[in-house]
Protein backbone atom coordinates (compact mmCIF):
# COMPACT_ATOMS: atom_id res chain seq x y z
CA UNK A 1 0.00 0.00 0.00
CA UNK A 2 1.03 3.44 -0.94
CA UNK A 3 1.41 6.50 2.25
CA UNK A 4 -0.83 8.06 0.60
CA UNK A 5 -3.71 4.87 -0.21
CA UNK A 6 -7.18 5.83 0.14
CA UNK A 7 -6.49 9.65 1.31
CA UNK A 8 -9.97 11.00 1.23
CA UNK A 9 -10.76 14.04 -1.38
CA UNK A 10 -10.44 17.58 0.38
CA UNK A 11 -14.08 18.53 -0.40
CA UNK A 12 -14.54 22.32 -1.94
CA UNK A 13 -16.01 23.90 1.10
CA UNK A 14 -15.55 22.33 4.46
CA UNK A 15 -18.15 21.13 6.60
CA UNK A 16 -17.51 22.07 10.65
CA UNK A 17 -20.11 19.29 12.16
CA UNK A 18 -20.20 15.60 11.24
CA UNK A 19 -22.16 14.12 8.53
CA UNK A 20 -20.59 10.52 9.53
CA UNK A 21 -24.45 9.65 11.47
CA UNK A 22 -27.35 10.37 10.12
CA UNK A 23 -30.64 11.14 13.49
CA UNK A 24 -31.88 7.71 12.26
CA UNK A 25 -28.85 6.44 13.93
CA UNK A 26 -28.82 9.21 16.96
CA UNK A 27 -32.95 8.08 17.25
CA UNK A 28 -32.10 4.75 17.57
CA UNK A 29 -29.76 5.18 20.02
CA UNK A 30 -31.89 7.36 22.04
CA UNK A 31 -34.56 4.80 22.11
CA UNK A 32 -32.59 2.13 23.55
CA UNK A 33 -31.56 4.66 26.10
CA UNK A 34 -34.80 5.95 27.49
CA UNK A 35 -35.68 1.72 26.97
CA UNK A 36 -33.18 1.61 30.00
CA UNK A 37 -33.96 4.54 32.51
CA UNK A 38 -37.90 4.18 32.19
CA UNK A 39 -40.52 6.20 31.67
CA UNK A 40 -39.97 8.73 34.73
CA UNK A 41 -36.77 9.43 34.10
CA UNK A 42 -34.43 12.25 32.34
CA UNK A 43 -30.81 11.92 31.54
CA UNK A 44 -28.59 14.78 31.62
CA UNK A 45 -25.30 14.45 29.48
CA UNK A 46 -23.01 17.27 29.72
CA UNK A 47 -20.50 18.53 26.92
CA UNK A 48 -16.95 19.33 26.77
CA UNK A 49 -15.63 22.76 28.35
CA UNK A 50 -14.32 25.70 26.40
CA UNK A 51 -10.85 24.66 25.53
CA UNK A 52 -8.00 26.09 27.49
CA UNK A 53 -5.60 27.60 24.82
CA UNK A 54 -4.85 26.68 21.37
CA UNK A 55 -5.54 22.84 21.84
CA UNK A 56 -7.70 21.31 19.18
CA UNK A 57 -11.16 20.90 20.54
CA UNK A 58 -12.76 17.54 20.80
CA UNK A 59 -16.39 16.72 22.33
CA UNK A 60 -16.40 14.37 24.63
CA UNK A 61 -16.99 10.44 23.83
CA UNK A 62 -20.39 9.86 25.28
CA UNK A 63 -21.57 13.70 24.37
CA UNK A 64 -20.78 12.93 20.78
CA UNK A 65 -22.24 9.35 20.41
CA UNK A 66 -25.29 10.43 21.59
CA UNK A 67 -25.47 13.80 19.52
CA UNK A 68 -22.80 14.26 17.39
CA UNK A 69 -22.49 17.99 18.15
CA UNK A 70 -18.69 19.35 18.71
CA UNK A 71 -20.00 22.68 20.16
CA UNK A 72 -18.28 23.65 24.03
CA UNK A 73 -20.48 23.72 26.86
CA UNK A 74 -24.07 22.59 24.81
CA UNK A 75 -26.23 19.94 26.92
CA UNK A 76 -28.32 17.02 25.91
CA UNK A 77 -31.84 16.45 28.24
CA UNK A 78 -33.37 12.86 26.94
CA UNK A 79 -36.62 12.66 28.81
CA UNK A 80 -37.93 9.25 28.86
CA UNK A 81 -41.40 10.32 30.25
CA UNK A 82 -42.62 12.06 26.82
CA UNK A 83 -39.07 9.89 25.01
CA UNK A 84 -38.31 13.55 23.56
CA UNK A 85 -34.82 15.13 23.30
CA UNK A 86 -33.18 18.73 23.78
CA UNK A 87 -30.16 20.09 23.02
CA UNK A 88 -29.62 23.06 24.68
CA UNK A 89 -26.64 25.41 23.18
CA UNK A 90 -24.64 28.12 24.52
CA UNK A 91 -25.52 31.72 22.18
CA UNK A 92 -23.28 33.07 19.29
CA UNK A 93 -20.36 33.87 20.65
CA UNK A 94 -19.20 36.92 17.87
CA UNK A 95 -15.90 37.13 19.60
CA UNK A 96 -14.75 33.66 19.36
CA UNK A 97 -16.35 33.28 16.19
CA UNK A 98 -13.91 36.44 14.94
CA UNK A 99 -10.72 34.55 16.66
CA UNK A 100 -11.75 30.77 15.80
CA UNK A 101 -14.33 30.54 13.10
CA UNK A 102 -17.99 29.08 13.12
CA UNK A 103 -19.40 27.29 15.76
CA UNK A 104 -22.89 25.75 15.90
CA UNK A 105 -24.92 27.64 18.19
CA UNK A 106 -28.33 28.41 19.64
CA UNK A 107 -28.46 30.62 16.40
CA UNK A 108 -28.30 27.32 14.29
CA UNK A 109 -31.76 25.68 15.86
CA UNK A 110 -32.86 24.69 12.12
CA UNK A 111 -29.78 23.19 11.19
CA UNK A 112 -28.97 21.48 14.25
CA UNK A 113 -32.38 19.79 14.69
CA UNK A 114 -31.58 18.57 10.93
CA UNK A 115 -28.13 16.88 11.55
CA UNK A 116 -29.11 15.21 14.82
CA UNK A 117 -32.86 14.58 14.58
CA UNK A 118 -33.48 16.52 18.11
CA UNK A 119 -37.23 17.49 18.75
CA UNK A 120 -35.80 20.82 20.23
CA UNK A 121 -32.92 23.00 20.27
CA UNK A 122 -32.41 25.67 22.99
CA UNK A 123 -30.27 28.17 24.42
CA UNK A 124 -28.06 27.32 27.43
CA UNK A 125 -29.73 30.57 28.89
CA UNK A 126 -32.94 28.65 29.36
CA UNK A 127 -31.20 26.38 31.96
CA UNK A 128 -30.48 29.37 34.46
CA UNK A 129 -34.04 28.26 36.49
CA UNK A 130 -36.30 25.48 36.10
CA UNK A 131 -33.74 22.71 34.77
CA UNK A 132 -34.30 20.44 33.66
CA UNK A 133 -38.25 21.10 33.68
CA UNK A 134 -41.53 19.51 34.79
CA UNK A 135 -39.85 17.03 37.42
CA UNK A 136 -42.02 15.47 39.65
CA UNK A 137 -41.03 13.94 42.96
CA UNK A 138 -40.70 10.34 41.41
CA UNK A 139 -38.73 11.34 38.45
CA UNK A 140 -35.07 10.28 38.49
CA UNK A 141 -32.16 12.26 37.19
CA UNK A 142 -29.73 10.37 35.25
CA UNK A 143 -26.38 11.67 34.05
CA UNK A 144 -22.58 10.01 34.20
CA UNK A 145 -20.86 9.48 37.20
CA UNK A 146 -17.45 8.99 35.58
CA UNK A 147 -14.96 10.91 34.33
CA UNK A 148 -15.99 12.50 30.46
CA UNK A 149 -13.36 10.97 27.71
CA UNK A 150 -11.97 12.89 25.42
CA UNK A 151 -8.80 13.23 22.71
CA UNK A 152 -6.63 10.36 24.20
CA UNK A 153 -7.85 9.92 27.19
CA UNK A 154 -9.58 6.55 28.66
CA UNK A 155 -12.01 6.18 31.94
CA UNK A 156 -9.35 4.40 33.91
CA UNK A 157 -6.11 6.71 33.50
CA UNK A 158 -8.96 9.55 33.72
CA UNK A 159 -9.97 8.10 37.32
CA UNK A 160 -6.51 7.69 38.68
CA UNK A 161 -5.99 11.39 37.53
CA UNK A 162 -8.94 12.66 39.23
CA UNK A 163 -7.87 10.46 42.19
CA UNK A 164 -4.47 11.84 42.23
CA UNK A 165 -6.08 15.68 42.35
CA UNK A 166 -8.38 15.15 45.39
CA UNK A 167 -5.68 13.52 47.22
CA UNK A 168 -3.74 17.30 46.81
CA UNK A 169 -3.79 18.51 49.68
CA UNK A 170 -3.53 22.15 48.03
CA UNK A 171 -6.23 21.29 45.77
CA UNK A 172 -9.16 18.54 46.52
CA UNK A 173 -11.47 19.79 43.47
CA UNK A 174 -14.14 17.52 42.39
CA UNK A 175 -14.11 16.43 38.68
CA UNK A 176 -16.65 18.22 36.24
CA UNK A 177 -18.71 15.55 36.55
CA UNK A 178 -18.58 15.01 39.93
CA UNK A 179 -19.68 18.60 40.11
CA UNK A 180 -22.79 18.23 38.16
CA UNK A 181 -23.57 15.23 40.26
CA UNK A 182 -23.21 17.85 42.81
CA UNK A 183 -25.18 20.54 41.45
CA UNK A 184 -28.33 18.05 40.72
CA UNK A 185 -28.40 17.07 43.89
CA UNK A 186 -28.16 20.20 46.09
CA UNK A 187 -31.09 21.60 43.22
CA UNK A 188 -33.24 18.68 43.35
CA UNK A 189 -32.82 17.52 46.74
CA UNK A 190 -36.31 15.44 46.24
CA UNK A 191 -34.99 13.14 43.39
CA UNK A 192 -32.59 10.38 42.72
CA UNK A 193 -29.64 11.27 41.16
CA UNK A 194 -28.44 8.16 39.23
CA UNK A 195 -25.66 6.71 36.94
CA UNK A 196 -26.21 6.66 33.51
CA UNK A 197 -22.77 5.44 32.72
CA UNK A 198 -23.65 1.45 32.83
CA UNK A 199 -26.28 2.21 30.48
CA UNK A 200 -24.00 3.75 27.59
CA UNK A 201 -21.39 1.49 28.24
CA UNK A 202 -23.91 -1.39 27.09
CA UNK A 203 -24.98 0.78 24.29
CA UNK A 204 -21.71 1.48 22.94
CA UNK A 205 -20.20 -2.15 23.17
CA UNK A 206 -21.77 -3.07 20.64
CA UNK A 207 -20.50 -0.87 17.36
CA UNK A 208 -23.17 0.04 14.13
CA UNK A 209 -21.61 -0.48 10.44
CA UNK A 210 -20.96 2.92 10.49
CA UNK A 211 -18.94 3.02 13.55
CA UNK A 212 -16.85 0.03 12.22
CA UNK A 213 -16.48 1.73 9.18
CA UNK A 214 -14.21 4.66 11.43
CA UNK A 215 -12.48 2.39 13.20
CA UNK A 216 -11.28 0.03 9.88
CA UNK A 217 -10.35 3.52 8.56
CA UNK A 218 -8.26 4.69 11.80
CA UNK A 219 -6.47 1.29 11.86
CA UNK A 220 -6.16 1.13 8.26
CA UNK A 221 -4.01 4.26 8.59
CA UNK A 222 -2.60 3.27 12.17
CA UNK A 223 -0.87 0.34 9.61
CA UNK A 224 -0.08 2.62 7.00
CA UNK A 225 1.57 4.43 9.15
CA UNK A 226 3.49 2.07 11.62
CA UNK A 227 4.67 0.28 8.13
CA UNK A 228 6.21 3.62 7.36
CA UNK A 229 7.95 3.32 10.74
CA UNK A 230 9.33 0.26 9.95
CA UNK A 231 10.68 1.45 6.88
CA UNK A 232 12.10 4.31 8.70
CA UNK A 233 14.36 2.41 11.19
CA UNK A 234 17.70 2.22 10.87
CA UNK A 235 20.35 2.36 13.23
CA UNK A 236 21.19 6.41 14.29
CA UNK A 237 17.50 7.19 14.06
CA UNK A 238 15.66 8.40 16.56
CA UNK A 239 12.59 6.93 18.47
CA UNK A 240 10.85 10.76 17.42
CA UNK A 241 11.37 10.19 14.02
CA UNK A 242 9.68 7.36 13.89
CA UNK A 243 6.82 8.57 15.87
CA UNK A 244 7.25 11.66 12.93
CA UNK A 245 7.16 9.21 10.19
CA UNK A 246 3.76 7.43 11.25
CA UNK A 247 2.08 10.97 12.07
CA UNK A 248 3.05 11.83 8.42
CA UNK A 249 0.45 9.24 7.27
CA UNK A 250 -2.15 9.85 9.62
CA UNK A 251 -2.49 13.68 9.08
CA UNK A 252 -1.78 13.50 5.22
CA UNK A 253 -4.87 11.12 5.27
CA UNK A 254 -7.37 13.02 7.21
CA UNK A 255 -7.10 11.86 10.27
CA UNK A 256 -7.09 15.25 12.97
CA UNK A 257 -5.64 13.64 16.29
CA UNK A 258 -3.99 10.92 17.85
CA UNK A 259 -5.81 8.30 19.57
CA UNK A 260 -3.18 7.81 22.43
CA UNK A 261 0.40 9.57 23.04
CA UNK A 262 2.86 7.55 20.60
CA UNK A 263 4.79 4.45 22.18
CA UNK A 264 8.07 4.49 20.44
CA UNK A 265 10.25 1.93 22.70
CA UNK A 266 13.55 1.05 21.61
CA UNK A 267 15.54 -1.24 23.66
CA UNK A 268 14.87 -3.44 26.47
CA UNK A 269 14.59 -0.90 29.22
CA UNK A 270 12.05 1.40 26.96
CA UNK A 271 10.05 -1.66 25.87
CA UNK A 272 9.49 -3.06 29.00
CA UNK A 273 7.83 0.56 30.01
CA UNK A 274 4.38 -0.43 28.68
CA UNK A 275 2.80 2.80 28.32
CA UNK A 276 6.61 4.48 27.43
CA UNK A 277 5.92 7.75 25.91
CA UNK A 278 9.54 9.82 25.93
CA UNK A 279 10.46 8.52 22.27
CA UNK A 280 13.79 10.39 23.00
CA UNK A 281 16.19 7.57 22.54
CA UNK A 282 18.55 6.63 19.88
CA UNK A 283 18.11 3.47 18.30
CA UNK A 284 20.82 1.07 18.40
CA UNK A 285 22.55 -1.99 16.06
CA UNK A 286 20.98 -5.34 17.54
CA UNK A 287 17.94 -3.63 19.32
CA UNK A 288 14.29 -4.01 18.92
CA UNK A 289 11.49 -1.59 18.47
CA UNK A 290 8.21 -1.88 19.92
CA UNK A 291 5.66 0.84 18.42
CA UNK A 292 2.15 1.31 19.53
CA UNK A 293 0.33 4.04 17.92
CA UNK A 294 -3.03 4.83 16.06
CA UNK A 295 -4.65 8.44 15.13
CA UNK A 296 -8.12 9.54 16.25
CA UNK A 297 -9.86 9.48 12.65
CA UNK A 298 -13.25 11.39 12.79
CA UNK A 299 -13.64 10.24 16.79
CA UNK A 300 -12.91 6.96 16.27
CA UNK A 301 -9.67 5.17 16.94
CA UNK A 302 -7.69 1.54 16.56
CA UNK A 303 -4.91 0.09 18.48
CA UNK A 304 -2.19 -1.77 17.12
CA UNK A 305 1.55 -3.38 17.80
CA UNK A 306 4.66 -4.74 16.44
CA UNK A 307 8.08 -5.14 17.04
CA UNK A 308 10.81 -5.30 14.69
CA UNK A 309 14.47 -5.21 14.89
CA UNK A 310 17.10 -2.19 14.22
CA UNK A 311 19.10 -3.66 12.24
CA UNK A 312 16.22 -5.26 9.95
CA UNK A 313 17.46 -9.45 11.19
CA UNK A 314 15.99 -10.76 14.28
CA UNK A 315 18.14 -12.10 16.58
CA UNK A 316 17.50 -15.52 17.19
CA UNK A 317 16.85 -15.31 20.54
CA UNK A 318 14.34 -12.55 19.61
CA UNK A 319 12.56 -14.51 16.45
CA UNK A 320 12.27 -17.47 19.23
CA UNK A 321 10.43 -15.83 20.79
CA UNK A 322 8.16 -13.66 18.88
CA UNK A 323 7.69 -16.57 16.82
CA UNK A 324 5.74 -18.65 19.82
CA UNK A 325 3.84 -15.18 20.22
CA UNK A 326 2.78 -14.40 16.60
CA UNK A 327 1.67 -18.50 16.57
CA UNK A 328 -0.55 -17.90 19.63
CA UNK A 329 -1.97 -14.56 18.31
CA UNK A 330 -2.92 -16.39 15.19
CA UNK A 331 -4.71 -19.22 16.81
CA UNK A 332 -6.46 -16.95 19.21
CA UNK A 333 -7.97 -14.95 15.84
CA UNK A 334 -9.07 -18.26 14.14
CA UNK A 335 -11.13 -18.80 16.79
CA UNK A 336 -12.83 -15.88 17.31
CA UNK A 337 -16.67 -16.30 16.20
CA UNK A 338 -19.93 -14.69 17.35
CA UNK A 339 -21.93 -17.21 19.96
CA UNK A 340 -19.04 -18.53 22.40
CA UNK A 341 -17.47 -16.44 25.12
CA UNK A 342 -14.31 -15.21 25.47
CA UNK A 343 -13.25 -17.76 28.34
CA UNK A 344 -14.09 -20.73 25.77
CA UNK A 345 -12.09 -19.37 23.17
CA UNK A 346 -8.73 -19.25 25.68
CA UNK A 347 -9.39 -22.42 26.56
CA UNK A 348 -9.61 -23.95 23.02
CA UNK A 349 -6.48 -21.44 22.36
CA UNK A 350 -5.01 -23.61 25.18
CA UNK A 351 -5.64 -26.74 23.90
CA UNK A 352 -4.52 -25.89 20.06
CA UNK A 353 -1.49 -24.48 21.77
CA UNK A 354 -0.33 -26.81 23.16
CA UNK A 355 1.39 -29.57 20.49
CA UNK A 356 2.94 -26.08 19.04
CA UNK A 357 4.73 -25.52 22.16
CA UNK A 358 5.30 -29.33 22.43
CA UNK A 359 7.31 -29.13 18.93
CA UNK A 360 9.52 -25.32 19.91
CA UNK A 361 12.99 -25.75 20.67
CA UNK A 362 12.98 -23.09 23.36
CA UNK A 363 17.05 -22.02 24.03
CA UNK A 364 16.10 -20.98 27.40
CA UNK A 365 14.28 -22.97 30.05
CA UNK A 366 12.79 -19.81 31.02
CA UNK A 367 11.68 -18.93 27.98
CA UNK A 368 9.79 -21.98 27.51
CA UNK A 369 8.19 -21.31 31.20
CA UNK A 370 7.18 -17.71 29.84
CA UNK A 371 5.69 -19.35 26.87
CA UNK A 372 3.67 -21.77 28.80
CA UNK A 373 2.51 -18.88 31.23
CA UNK A 374 1.13 -16.64 28.04
CA UNK A 375 -0.72 -19.94 27.00
CA UNK A 376 -1.98 -20.74 30.18
CA UNK A 377 -3.06 -17.49 31.83
CA UNK A 378 -4.01 -16.09 28.53
CA UNK A 379 -1.47 -13.30 28.38
CA UNK A 380 -3.33 -10.39 28.04
CA UNK A 381 -4.45 -11.71 24.45
CA UNK A 382 -8.58 -10.85 24.40
CA UNK A 383 -7.72 -7.71 25.53
CA UNK A 384 -10.05 -3.82 26.13
CA UNK A 385 -12.86 -2.96 23.75
CA UNK A 386 -11.74 -0.02 21.12
CA UNK A 387 -13.81 2.11 19.78
CA UNK A 388 -14.57 6.09 20.74
CA UNK A 389 -11.82 5.77 23.07
CA UNK A 390 -8.37 2.94 22.70
CA UNK A 391 -9.48 1.77 26.27
CA UNK A 392 -13.36 1.83 25.24
CA UNK A 393 -15.91 1.72 27.72
CA UNK A 394 -18.45 -0.97 26.89
CA UNK A 395 -17.93 -4.60 28.30
CA UNK A 396 -17.56 -6.99 25.86
CA UNK A 397 -16.45 -10.41 28.36
CA UNK A 398 -19.61 -10.73 30.07
CA UNK A 399 -21.16 -13.63 27.87
CA UNK A 400 -21.15 -14.60 24.16
CA UNK A 401 -19.24 -12.53 21.64
CA UNK A 402 -21.90 -10.32 19.46
CA UNK A 403 -21.33 -9.36 15.70
CA UNK A 404 -20.26 -5.38 16.67
CA UNK A 405 -17.89 -6.15 19.40
CA UNK A 406 -14.37 -4.39 18.50
CA UNK A 407 -11.31 -5.14 21.10
CA UNK A 408 -7.53 -5.66 20.89
CA UNK A 409 -6.18 -8.95 20.02
CA UNK A 410 -2.90 -8.22 22.43
CA UNK A 411 -0.80 -11.36 23.13
CA UNK A 412 1.98 -10.58 25.59
CA UNK A 413 5.01 -12.28 26.50
CA UNK A 414 7.29 -11.56 29.96
CA UNK A 415 10.56 -12.86 30.86
CA UNK A 416 10.82 -11.33 34.38
CA UNK A 417 14.47 -13.00 34.13
CA UNK A 418 15.70 -10.85 31.62
CA UNK A 419 13.33 -7.72 31.66
CA UNK A 420 11.91 -8.55 28.28
CA UNK A 421 8.31 -7.93 27.22
CA UNK A 422 6.93 -8.95 23.74
CA UNK A 423 3.40 -8.86 22.01
CA UNK A 424 1.30 -8.33 18.93
CA UNK A 425 -1.70 -6.67 18.53
CA UNK A 426 -4.15 -5.97 16.21
CA UNK A 427 -7.92 -4.35 16.74
CA UNK A 428 -10.98 -6.70 15.44
CA UNK A 429 -14.69 -6.78 15.08
CA UNK A 430 -16.78 -10.03 15.28
CA UNK A 431 -19.15 -10.25 12.30
CA UNK A 432 -21.82 -12.41 11.33
CA UNK A 433 -19.69 -15.38 10.66
CA UNK A 434 -16.03 -14.76 12.63
CA UNK A 435 -13.71 -12.06 12.50
CA UNK A 436 -12.81 -9.02 10.70
CA UNK A 437 -8.83 -8.09 11.52
CA UNK A 438 -8.71 -4.77 10.33
CA UNK A 439 -5.00 -4.62 10.28
CA UNK A 440 -4.56 -7.75 8.22
CA UNK A 441 -2.72 -6.04 5.77
CA UNK A 442 0.06 -5.18 8.01
CA UNK A 443 3.13 -7.53 7.88
CA UNK A 444 2.92 -10.10 10.66
CA UNK A 445 5.52 -12.55 9.54
CA UNK A 446 8.79 -12.13 10.63
CA UNK A 447 10.03 -12.37 7.14
CA UNK A 448 7.73 -10.31 5.89
CA UNK A 449 8.67 -7.85 8.73
CA UNK A 450 12.32 -7.88 8.47
CA UNK A 451 12.19 -7.16 4.99
CA UNK A 452 10.04 -4.04 5.09
CA UNK A 453 12.88 -2.80 7.82
CA UNK A 454 15.24 -3.12 5.02
CA UNK A 455 13.52 -0.80 2.96
CA UNK A 456 13.62 3.17 3.08
CA UNK A 457 11.38 5.15 4.32
CA UNK A 458 10.07 9.11 4.80
CA UNK A 459 13.29 9.45 7.43
CA UNK A 460 15.51 8.82 5.12
CA UNK A 461 13.90 10.51 1.99
CA UNK A 462 13.55 13.38 4.14
CA UNK A 463 16.99 13.44 6.58
CA UNK A 464 16.60 16.09 8.96
CA UNK A 465 19.85 18.67 9.51
CA UNK A 466 22.61 16.57 10.53
CA UNK A 467 22.21 13.52 8.73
Amino acid sequence: MSLLAGACATPALAQHYQTDFPPAEFRARWEKLFDGIGDDAVAILQGVPLARGFVMPRQTNAFYYLSGIETPHAYLLLDGRDRTVTLYMPPRNERLERSEGKVLNADDASLVRDLTGVDSVLSTDAMRTGFPPGLRRSTAIYTMFTPAEGQGQSRHELELADAAIADDPWDGRASREGRLVQLLRQRHSRNEVRDLTPIVDTLRSVKSEREVALIRRAAQLAGLGMMEAMRSTEPGVWEYQLDAAARYVFLVNGARQEAYRSITAAGTENINNGHYYRNDSQLLDGDLVLMDYAPDYHYYVSDIGRVWPVNGTYAPWQRELLQVILEYHKVVLGLIRPGVTTDEILAEAREAMAPILERTKFSKPIYSRAAHTMVETGGGVLSHPVGLAVHDDGPYRGGPLRPGHVFAVDPQLWVREENLYLRYEDTVVVTEDGVENFTAFLPIELDDIEALVREKGVVQQFPPDGR
